[in-house]
């Protein structure tokens, strides 16, 4: 998520963590906004508008999806050409990928939005068997595309092509490829272009070598002008410890609970350290369990899905959440002192993050928390 992480003694690395040395996995860019999004072409049509104010509190959400199906499917028999795309879109959103793939397909030579999709589709192997190349060849068709449809789409599949020569999926690895690509997507900053790819040169510059924390931070403070939640959480931490920029705990605190406030999860365990380690027990505790409570198996995913932060980190927000709830606990700060439930947290941190839990150990063994 961000350039530093919850101490001085260590910094962030793409490869940090991983069972095999093999580096992080990023996530695709999201289908840029344009003009006719689902939700806009809806409000603009009287009849679905004047349905969506007077039905929505009456309807379970299948229902609302079957009746946006059943109005897309009529604008299709009237020969509306973008319904063909939004029903495709609507399968997507919902998790039906193989319903979604078909309908990209049928109409990918007329529509780039679905090629995007498709792209993303096939390098990530949704609906599908996962095939980098076919998802690469589609994102280079969008760069190399002269129409004034795609110009919207250029910059996002320039960071998707990024990743891939950053994860070497599709095409060689090559970090100079994916760096020079990246920069192309995010355009000086441009809030237009792709934001994905000004937060992740971020997190780029602080972890190659040699590191580059000026540029990291800048990155970071461009993305999070432009709204990203993850860049909003790395920038408080680079002001917290003086990477990149001089510190500044006043606004290192700011970012992080704002950060924390729109679901930043990284944000959420660090402000936990934070809150023990300057002996607020009882806001640590409160915090933490909250935290720690997530599930890992169904909130990870849900969460990246929502904030759009990559699942590293929203897994060590949670595991730096368990083990200090777990201490907690176990001292009884806070909160009435429970061994056998802090051996369940302590636990939990384990399974989540064993590095960042391991870490954490040997900062108790040596009596540091």
């Amino acid at each position: 998520m961000c350039s530093v992480t919850t101490t001085k003694r260590r910094t962030v690395s793409f490869s940090e963590d991983t069972d095999c040395g093999s580096r992080m996995k990023l996530t695709s860019e999201k289908l840029p906004k344009n003009p006719f999004s689902v939700s806009q072409h809806a409000a603009k049509d009287q009849k679905v508008f004047q349905w969506r104010k007077e039905k929505t509190d009456h309807y379970k959400h299948a229902d609302l999806v079957e009746k946006a199906l059943q109005l897309l499917k009529e604008r299709i028999r009237r020969g509306d050409t973008l319904a063909y795309f939004l029903r495709g879109q609507l399968y997507f959103e919902e998790g039906w990928y193989e319903e979604a793939l078909q309908q990209f397909e049928d109409i990918k030579e007329k529509d780039h939005q679905a090629l995007y999709q498709l792209g993303v589709m096939y390098y990530d192997g949704l609906g599908t068997t996962a095939d980098a190349e076919k998802g690469v060849s589609y994102m280079k068709k969008i760069i190399d595309s002269p129409c004034p449809k795609a110009r919207h789409l250029q910059f996002a599949a320039a960071y998707n092509l990024g990743r891939a020569y950053y994860e070497g999926k599709g095409v060689t690895r090559s970090d100079e490829e994916a760096e020079r690509l990246w920069l192309f997507a995010a355009d000086n900053g441009n809030p237009k272009a792709s934001v994905k790819a000004q937060s992740i040169l971020g997190l780029y510059y602080s972890t190659k070598e040699p590191k580059e924390l000026e540029k990291a931070f800048y990155w970071h403070s461009e993305a999070c002008g432009n709204g990203n939640l993850e860049s909003q959480g790395a920038l408080g931490l680079m002001y917290f410890y003086g990477q990149g920029i001089r510190q500044d705990t006043e606004a290192a605190l700011h970012c992080l609970r704002e950060a924390a406030e729109r679901g930043n999860v990284y944000a959420q365990g660090n402000l936990v350290e934070y809150y023990y380690k300057m002996k607020f027990f009882t806001k640590c505790v409160a915090f933490s369990k909250r935290i720690a409570d997530y599930d890992e198996v169904h909130d990870i995913p849900m969460i990246a899905q929502v904030t759009d932060c990559l699942p590293e980190f929203i897994n060590r927000g949670m595991a730096m959440a368990s083990f200090y709830h777990a201490r907690c606990l176990q001292l009884g700060l806070g909160i009435t002192k429970d061994e056998a439930t802090a051996k369940q947290y302590y636990s939990k941190a384990c399974r989540l993050n064993p590095a960042v839990a391991d870490e954490l150990y040997s900062l108790l063994i040596r009596q540091r928390i």
